[in-house]
C-alpha cells in the first residue's frame, strides 16, 4: 500500500503528518508512505525522530495551500504544491491513496485538474461517518459538489451505501434523502428528481425515502444524501453542537461531584473519543479512481494514523471495483 501524505496540509503543520505516518508503520510495516512537502524540514523532522528506514520517502514541493487561501485560486497560482503533487503522483499510479489534513476545497479542487473518476461517476462526493444513538451512519456529499444534480444525489446514494456495507459491516444499509418531511412530494425539484432516480434503482427495499434532519442522529438512515452545501453546514453545526455539550455537561456536572469525580471525568473522555473526528481519521472522497481521505484540519497523529489505516481498509475491501459495477447497473 502506497501513500502520499499532505505533509504540509493541516493547522498544526507537519508535526502530526509525520508523527502519525510513524505511528501508522508500527502498526502497519507493510506500508510506504511518501510525505511530501518542505524536504529539508521534514527530512530534518524524521532525523530527530530517529528514523532511517525505507519505508518513508520525502517528495519535495516547492509550496503549499494554507487554510485561509481560495482553494481554486491556490490551485492554479501555486501547481506546484504539495497536495497537487499527491494527487499527480496517484495519476501517476506511483501511489494508491492521498491523505491530507489541507484545505478541504483544495484538496478537492487538485484532484478534480487530473480527472481520475471512476467509470461512471458523474461528480465524487465526500462521505462522513457521524455517529448517532444507535450507531453510525454515513452523511455524503459534506462539502466537495455545492451544486448537486439529481443524478449526483442519485450516484452518492449507491457509493454511500457500498461504503457502509464494507467499512460500516452493515450488510444491507438503508439509504435517505435528507429533506425537510419524511412525506413524499416534500422538498425541491432537485430532491424530488433524486428520490425519483433512488427509488427506481437496484436499491430497493435500502432506499426507505425522504430523512429529516434530527433523524441523522437518531439512526433513522445507515447513509443519508444531501447535496455539498447543505451538508457542510450540517456537519460544522453538529461539531460545534457536540463540542458545546461536552464542554457544558463536563463542567456541570464535575463541579457537583467530589469523590467519584475521577470516574466521571473518564466516562467523559471515553464519550468524547466516541464522538470524536480523530477515531475515524478522514473522510474519503468517493468516486475518483484511486482513494483520498480528507482529514480534519485541526487533526491529530492519531486522526493521521487512523486515516493512514483507513485507506488501507478501502483498498483490501475492493470499494472502487464495487462502485463501477453497481453503478452500471442502473446508469443515469
Amino acid at each position: 500500500m502506497r501513500i502520499a501524505l499532505d505533509a504540509m496540509g493541516g493547522d498544526y503543520g507537519p508535526d502530526p503528518n509525520v508523527a502519525g505516518a510513524l505511528d501508522a508503520l508500527q502498526l502497519l510495516p507493510e506500508l510506504q508512505i511518501s510525505l511530501v512537502g518542505d524536504a529539508a524540514r521534514l527530512e530534518r523532522m524524521l532525523a530527530d525522530a530517529g528514523y532511517s528506514g525505507s519505508s518513508i520517502k520525502v517528495v519535495p514541493a516547492e509550496s503549499w495551500i494554507t487554510m485561509e487561501e481560495k482553494a481554486a485560486e491556490a490551485v492554479r497560482k501555486k501547481p506546484n504544491n504539495s497536495l497537487n503533487i499527491c494527487w499527480q503522483l496517484m495519476a501517476d499510479k506511483a501511489v494508491d491513496a492521498v491523505v491530507s489534513a489541507g484545505h478541504t476545497g483544495a484538496v478537492v479542487a487538485a484532484g478534480l485538474r487530473t480527472k481520475l473518476f471512476l467509470s461512471g461517476v458523474k461528480r465524487p462526493g465526500i462521505a462522513v461517518a457521524l455517529p448517532t444513538s444507535v450507531g453510525t451512519s454515513i452523511l455524503m456529499d459534506v462539502g466537495a459538489n455545492p451544486q448537486a444534480r439529481s443524478e449526483h444525489l442519485y450516484q452518492y446514494g449507491i457509493m454511500g451505501a457500498i461504503y457502509a456495507r464494507e467499512i460500516l459491516g452493515v450488510a444491507k444499509p438503508r439509504v435517505g434523502l435528507l429533506n425537510i418531511g419524511s412525506e413524499d412530494g416534500k422538498g425541491t425539484d432537485l430532491i424530488r428528481e433524486a428520490h425519483s432516480f433512488l427509488a427506481a434503482s437496484h436499491l430497493q427495499g435500502q432506499y426507505i425515502g425522504n430523512v429529516e434532519g434530527r433523524g441523522i442522529y437518531y439512526g433513522d438512515a445507515d447513509v443519508i444524501i444531501c447535496e455539498g452545501f447543505v451538508g457542510n453546514v450540517v456537519l460544522k453545526a453538529s461539531e460545534a453542537m457536540a463540542d458545546m455539550l461536552m464542554r457544558t455537561a463536563s463542567k456541570h456536572v464535575l463541579s457537583k461531584l467530589s469523590v467519584e469525580r475521577d470516574v466521571a471525568a473518564g466516562a467523559f473522555h471515553s464519550l468524547s473519543q466516541q464522538l470524536s473526528y480523530s477515531e475515524f481519521g478522514g473522510a474519503p472522497l468517493l468516486g475518483i479512481d484511486g482513494i483520498c481521505m480528507i482529514c480534519h484540519g485541526s487533526s491529530d497523529k492519531r486522526a493521521i494514523t487512523n486515516a493512514l489505516r483507513s485507506a488501507t481498509k478501502f483498498k483490501d475491501r475492493n470499494i472502487n471495483e464495487q462502485i463501477v459495477n453497481e453503478l452500471a447497473m442502473t446508469p443515469v
